[in-house]
Formats: C-alpha cells, structure tokens, sequence
C-alpha cells in the first residue's frame, strides 16, 4: 500500500484523527505513489494551537540565535537542496534541472532572511519633547499560514516562510495535495537546524484545512499563490475575520516582439519561458504578440525550436516533463480543442506528442497557435500549460492596449534592441514585473514579487522589503525617564514642546 504522507507538528509527523486522504500521483508514470492525509476541522485545529503556543517564546528568541538557525538551515538546505528536487520531479513531473532551480531561488529568499537584522531596525528620537524621547519598532504579527500552489511546491514556500521566522512568527505551511511531500522535508531540515517545536508546522489538507486557517482566530496573517478566483476568496475571507492578507493570483503574460528585435533570441526566449515547466508557471509567457511583419518569420523560428524537445520523464534526458495531472492535461488539451475550433491555426500540436516516458504518464507537448484573437479562450484564460499563443498587431501603441485591457497582470516582457521603446514600455505597462529581453522576469529576493489587478489582492508583494513589512507590524513608543516630578493634573491633549 501506498504510505500516507501526514502533517508535520512540534518538529515531529502528526497522523491527526481523519480518515480521508487523496492520491499522490508521479505525472511521468501515472503511478499513485502515495496517499496524502486531508485534515479534518480538529487537525487543522491542533496544528494551529502547536503554532499558537510556539509564538511567545519565538517571539522573545534573540535576533542573533534566530539568525544562526537561519544560517543552519541555509547550509543544510544547500548541501541536500539535490535531495529536495528529486522529490518535486517525483510528484510535480518538471525536470530535474527546473527543480533544482526552483529550490536554489527559494534558497535565495532564505539568504535574505539571514539578514533580517538589518532590516528590522527601528527609529529613535531623542528628547522629541522636553525629556521625552520617541521610538519606533517592528514586531512580528504572531502564528502565520502559508497556502501553496502545487507548482512550485518548495520555491512558493520559501518566498514566505523564511522571512516569517525571521521575523519572529511561527507558521502553517498548507501545500497542495498534488505534491506535498517536499513540505514535510523542508520541516524536517528545520527541526535538523535547531527551529523549535512549533514553530515551522504543516496542514495536509483541501478545502476544509484552508477554511479554519481563514477563519481560525489565532491565525493573524495569509500568505497564498494560486489561480485568481481561489485569491479573492482567500483575501475576501481572511480580511473578513480581520487577518492580513496577501493573495497572489492568476496571469496571463505577454511577451511584445517589436520589430528591430533579434528574432532568434525572442524565439528563444518564447521557448524557455512558453514550455519550461510544461507552462505550469505564473511567469510563463503564455501569449506572444507579434508587432508588424515579423509574425511570420518569429512563428517560424519558433516552431523550428520546438522541434528540438523532448517532453518525458523529469529524470530522463528530457526537456519539458508531464502536466501535474491527467485532470490537468485534459482541460489543457481542451483549450487547444476550442482554439482550433475558434480559428486559431495549430502550428505545432502537442496533443500527438510521442513523450520519452510511461505510456500511462500525463503527456502534452509544446504546441503553438497562430492567428488568435483576444475573444478565444485560449487567450482569456489561465491555461497553465504549454500552450503559446501568437497574436499579430500593427504597432506598439497596438501591442501596450492589448496588455493594459487584460485584467491580469503578473508579468510582461519586450523584446527589441531600442533603448526608448523599451524605456517607454516600463513606464506605461500597468504589470507589476517586467523583462526587458527577459523573458521570465523573476525578481532577485532583495526586491518583491507580485503582480497588479486580478493577479493580487492585498498591498503587498512577496519577499524583499515587503515581506518584511507584511510578516511584522510597527509600534510606536514614547518614553519619559529623565524627569520624575509630577506636573499636575493637565486634561488638554498633550502637547509637544
């Protein structure tokens, strides 16, 4: 049978008291490899108190020792981060180059959180009125849940969770259910590097699990990643019981080819950002807009490297591994369907892909459509997967509306060798990340990542200064000690001077 995958509390595995689970399948093979527990409402419960209980004490740990088991968990983290991307291949199915670079950029994020120190400091005044003194500090909000998305099951994780410890807080890591293995690993490697008990937990679970961490008092403070529609019920529900919310949604990225353009660099670059990770990315460049006459000549190239990949097994020899599920490759098929059906012509189909991998896996290649418009599904949704759209426009001011009237806005590239277009781009698209000739335009961690409309609901982005300001809260202090004598009794409104 296959082994239960349970919840991780007080730095050891928790089983809880439910009884449902749900499948845990390797994508590549088809294969169910393990059964993950789904938390009923006293499992979330308990695992919230654990978290509950840790704060006060995490709370009051110095700065230098939280530092130095930041550090610890840096170093350990580094030296088996090998370990950690054979088992989101195993469950996710991306390739096992993809993975490793996912867990070296959340890795990054930690590095930054070694440096919390810095940025916690507060302000002083002295003497800002007669012998009063005026400072400020930040402190940590308390137990913080964190919702995950499957397809970046170790990254996400870590855009949130090493500032939050950092910062003082203890957290609830909910991971999906697609791939949940890689949280309990990372607690572990926690527990390894001296983080007490309580303070790094993990929720196995769906719908129920996140609807106690909404709701469940002791929880202050969201963080989620996920499609737009879940975000605004996270942000509306978690604001409704007075948490803070940061909820990062959906996108649909373009990417404008200007005409003076290198073309074989944006065909490159239309590949590795449309495919990586069979699309199963919020930065994926899912749209490809073609200004003059070059669409002809780019869809081309384009299609020309397609030709090149292999889709199969992540531990293969394979450039582009399965989707996350067969439920997932059908619904991306169907768009495919639908465009076709709509007029879009289908340059490379990815629905006859011959994969380097188990005949029961869930395999969709690279496939390419030309001549969309922005009424097709296939353009107004979120596919996530590896489907690349091309969209033909005459001019920039053409190619900027397309961009600026979608509702999402997570990220954006441009590709063109002309300073002042490229200037101009930055300052008038209305997306919160954009690539100039970079296709996949992720932020280092010392800046923030998020996007604009429906691709965030909440004032703050992930990771960078605003994190810190998300996971903290100021508190301002004024303090007289220099004069002892009594001044009477006054009702006014103090006044400074």
């Amino acid at each position: 049978m296959a082994a239960t995958i349970a919840h991780w509390v007080n730095n050891k595995t928790f089983p809880g008291t439910s009884t449902r689970t749900a499948p845990v399948t390797n994508p590549a093979t088809g294969e169910v490899t393990g059964q993950v527990a789904l938390a009923d409402v006293e499992d979330a419960r308990a695992v919230i108190d654990a978290a509950t209980a840790a704060f006060p004490a995490w709370r009051d740990t110095s700065l230098t020792k939280r530092t130095q088991i930041l550090f610890r968990f840096r170093e350990l983290l580094n030296a088996r981060k090998g370990e950690l991307a054979q088992i989101i291949t195993a469950e996710h199915g991306k390739v096992l180059s993809d993975a490793l670079g996912e867990v070296t950029r959340g890795q990054e994020v930690v590095e930054f959180a070694c440096g919390i120190a810095h940025l916690l400091k507060g302000g002083f005044t002295e003497n800002a009125s007669t012998n009063v003194d005026a400072f400020s500090l930040r402190q940590p909000l308390g137990p913080v849940a964190i919702i995950s998305p499957f397809n970046f099951p170790a990254m996400v994780p870590m855009w949130f969770f090493p500032i939050a410890i950092a910062a003082g807080n203890t957290v609830v890591l909910k991971p999906s259910e697609k791939d949940p293995t890689a949280a309990g690993w990372l607690a572990d490697l926690w527990a390894e590097a001296g983080l007490p008990a309580g303070v790094f937990n993990v929720l196995q679970g769906d719908k129920i699990a996140v609807d106690e961490l909404l709701t469940h008092p002791a929880i202050k403070g969201i963080s989620f990643v996920g499609s737009t529609p879940i975000a605004q019920y996270v942000y509306a529900t978690g604001t409704a019981h007075g948490k803070r919310v940061q909820a990062l949604g959906g996108a649909k990225n373009h990417a404008v080819v200007l005409p003076d353009a290198d073309l074989d660099l944006a065909a490159d670059a239309m590949v590795n950002a449309g495919f990586g990770s069979a699309g199963e990315r919020c930065m994926a460049i899912s749209v490809v807009v073609a200004v003059g006459d070059i669409a002809d000549e780019l869809v081309t190239k384009i299609a020309e490297r397609t030709t090149t990949l292999v889709t199969g097994d992540g531990t293969r020899d394979s450039d582009m591994g399965p989707l996350v599920t067969k439920a997932h490759r059908d619904k991306v098929a169907s768009y495919v369907d639908a465009g076709q059906a709509a007029g879009a012509t289908v340059v490379v189909d990815g629905r006859t892909v011959t994969p380097n991998g188990g005949t029961d896996g869930f395999w969709l290649g690279p496939t390419l459509l030309d001549q969309v418009s922005t009424e097709m599904s296939v353009y107004t949704d979120e596919i996530f997967g590896p489907v690349l759209s091309v969209i033909r426009v005459d001019s920039y001011d053409e190619a900027l509306e397309l961009i600026n009237s979608n509702p999402y806005g997570n990220g954006t590239a441009i590709f063109t060798n002309d300073g002042g277009a490229a200037r101009r781009f930055q300052n008038e698209v209305e997306v919160g990340m954009v690539g100039i000739n970079v296709p996949i335009p992720v932020p280092m961690a010392y800046y923030s990542f998020g996007g604009w409309k429906n691709s965030l609901f909440g004032d703050t982005h992930a990771h960078g200064t605003e994190g810190v300001q998300f996971f903290t809260r100021p508190k301002a202090i004024t303090s007289r000690w220099l004069d002892p004598s009594h001044g009477g009794l006054n009702l006014g409104f103090p006044e400074n001077n």
